[in-house]
């Protein structure tokens, strides 16, 4: 492990520290102990011994591994490129410690890591070029340096943008040369991922905060400066890291987002690799991040995830009820995402909150019969409302927040029946109100309460599959194969067959088999 390691280290380091310069026998020994590969290692020692061959062979050696990549004609010469640098200030910068305060480079130290690194991928990008939010929006797709456009709405209102902006930037421009110095020229895009899983959740140990955390600031672990410095990060950010870092690396990756997910992903013709970012980079089958109502993943352009980045934002926003705050930064992702539907539902929703019922109601009604490409069915809030099923206030009951103590979820599932009283129509409604049962192990009021969604709408999967259960728990197995039946129905005709209709088709044939079957049988 990496702090065994560093732990060897200076415990070898430490007689010399205390006692002068070591004698030649100890300095090869000390030499011979690096990491061959580790250019923060090597830059270390150098910096403890330059007067020594085995300082110089160690600089020589960091700046074989910054060249490994670059082409023949643009290698630099280290004698040219290192002649008064202060490299403790780098040395520190790269071996910060999540708990340590941030290292701030001056421009001269800037610019040095800047010309090592200008052979990097994302040079090539017109992204890396830009430094206004309005040069970003006017780039293609194909064009975008996805940490460039980041950091440009990140530091905004800072006293000095740019220089912010480059101090990350050259944070991850080591990353992405401490990355390349551990892999071969001309190495596999699955070397690269490998290499980059390895180093950003082994090795700078990149985690998922604890939920007491991330439930409360989720937009703070969002963004790439915090990410950056804390090493803690939900799935956007940790992805956003990962793909700023391939950006660096030419690995192209793919951006799939789950409903309230989103991981990275490569895929050829012959294999295809999930990243799990909230895993320290596990690939797990794509079929885990299918549901009942997931049937197919939606996969987005490097550009959308500025958006999504916003959207994340506006979550904490509204979880806080500050709905003026949510529009705001649903409108800056709007440009991004101008064909959403999901955003366009959820700007529309917020539009009401803040009493601009007209766009709210413009918004809902582009998307009333619209069932989402990912889905097996359709929104139907955006259509109660429209008719009268349902006000404003019951669309905000629906989306309380609850931390899974049984006091909020009471409180939410009171509200809930309050609006259903007025609005016994609403189907959302009634699903949250079942769901709240569900968690309150009520299982009696939650059959009714599904029974009534049944009754409103039966064309709901979700609603089937949980009646099938309920039953079966109930040992109702004939009605639990009945709702089950629907549910592979509806999903079949979105062609669909969801892993969790098999299992529970499996469970119920083992209790009790399927009356189909039980006909045939007879008929014989």
């Amino acid at each position: 492990m990496n702090w065994m390691k560093s732990l060897t280290l200076f415990l070898l380091f430490l007689p010399s520290l205390l006692l002068g310069q070591p004698s030649d026998l100890h300095l090869n020994t000390l030499y011979h102990s690096l990491d061959r590969y580790s250019i923060a290692e090597l830059f270390a020692f150098y910096h403890l011994y330059p007067e020594t061959p085995q300082g110089k062979n160690a600089l020589s050696d960091a700046w074989k591994l910054m060249n490994l990549h670059r082409p023949k004609e643009s290698q630099l010469d280290e004698n040219l490129a290192l002649p008064d640098m202060d490299l403790q200030a780098i040395i520190s910068f790269v071996n910060k410690q999540a708990f340590e305060p941030s290292v701030v480079l001056s421009d001269d130290q800037l610019r040095t890591i800047e010309n090592v690194s200008n052979h990097l991928s994302n040079r090539k990008l017109k992204g890396f070029s830009v430094w206004s939010k309005e040069e970003v929006m006017a780039l293609s797709v194909e064009d975008i340096d996805l940490a460039r456009s980041i950091l440009i709405y990140q530091f905004e209102n800072a006293e000095d943008p740019k220089l912010q902006i480059r101090q990350y930037e050259a944070s991850l421009d080591l990353m992405a040369l401490q990355i390349m110095a551990r892999l071969p020229p001309h190495a596999s895009d699955e070397d690269k991922i490998h290499t980059i899983n390895d180093f950003i959740f082994h090795e700078k140990r990149f985690r998922f905060p604890p939920h007491s955390i991330w439930a409360k600031d989720v937009d703070v672990y969002t963004f790439l400066p915090s990410v950056l410095d804390s090493r803690l990060g939900v799935c956007l950010g940790v992805s956003i890291l990962y793909l700023s870092i391939a950006q660096r690396m030419d690995l192209p990756l793919e951006i799939i987002t789950p409903p309230g997910h989103i991981y990275v992903r490569y895929q050829t013709l012959e294999k295809t690799i999930n990243i799990e970012t909230t895993a320290r980079g596990i690939s797990l089958p794509s079929k885990v991040y299918l549901g009942i109502n997931t049937r197919t993943l939606q996969q987005r352009n490097i550009k959308e995830v500025i958006g999504l980045a916003f959207i994340n934002q506006a979550a904490v926003a509204w979880q806080n009820e500050d709905h003026k705050t949510t529009v705001e930064l649903y409108e800056k992702a709007l440009p991004y995402l101008p064909n959403d539907p999901l955003l366009k539902m959820f700007l529309g929703y917020n539009y009401l909150f803040v009493g601009k019922t007209n766009e709210g109601k413009t918004l809902l009604e582009e998307i009333r019969h619209l069932t989402f490409d990912h889905a097996v069915s359709r929104e139907t809030t955006p259509e109660d409302f429209l008719e009268g099923r349902t006000n404003a206030e019951g669309i905000q009951t629906i989306f309380l927040h609850v931390d899974e103590t049984r006091t909020s979820i009471l409180e939410k599932q009171e509200k809930l029946k309050k609006i259903l009283k007025k609005y016994p129509h609403f189907r959302d409604g009634v699903l949250h109100l079942a769901i709240t049962q569900l968690q309150l192990a009520q299982a009696g009021d939650a059959l009714q309460t599904l029974y009534q969604y049944h009754e409103l709408d039966p064309s709901n999967p979700t609603v089937e599959y949980y009646l099938s259960i309920v039953l079966l728990e109930r040992l109702k197995c004939q009605k639990a194969w009945e709702h089950l039946k629907i549910a592979e129905r509806l999903t079949s005709q979105r062609d669909h067959d969801p892993e969790a209709l098999k299992g529970l088709r499996h469970h119920l044939r083992k209790l009790y088999p399927d009356p189909k079957d039980q006909v045939l049988k007879s008929s014989l």
